[in-house]
């Protein structure tokens, strides 16, 4: 069925979010890469969660992304396998582990952090940061309402 014309902005959003999202997922190994070779696009994620949020339990991280916790389990052992994120027992209930970016993990993430950072400044040059300030509003808004 075709949709009538106040169902064109959706399916300009649909269109304009599925590059996004494919563009998205490129980089998103394209910094897994440059973080450690053998890192998985998808754990890089993991790693900006890491970094805004601090240590947390992995029946937590796996609610917030929306995975299984055999998922979570598979990606936090890889990333701690490469030295990236470390587990401590969680003070607060000593039968659970908390999970952690490493120093090593921690100033990896950052330098490529600040090299996408860079990327940003560079393609948005032309932007007035209100516009960009106002890009980051919008999608944190369409993330809150993602999670509900």
């Amino acid at each position: 069925m075709q949709g009538s014309g106040g169902d064109q902005e959706f399916l300009a959003l649909e269109r304009e979010l599925s590059v996004l999202l494919r563009r998205a997922r490129a980089s998103s190994g394209e910094m897994a890469r440059a973080l450690h070779p053998e890192l998985e696009p998808a754990a890089y994620g993991l790693l900006v969660r890491l970094e805004d949020a601090g240590r947390q339990r992995a029946t937590d991280l796996a609610a917030y992304f929306g995975v299984g916790k055999a998922t979570m389990s598979r990606q936090l052992r890889a990333l701690e396998e490469l030295g990236l994120v470390a587990r401590e027992q969680d003070p607060a209930d000593g039968r659970a582990f908390l999970v952690g970016l490493t120093p090593e993990g921690r100033e990896r993430f950052l330098q490529v952090r600040d090299a996408r950072r860079e990327q940003y400044v560079r393609k948005l040059a032309g932007w007035d940061r209100g516009e960009v300030a106002e890009l980051a509003r919008l999608l944190n808004q369409l993330n809150e309402g993602a999670e509900g």
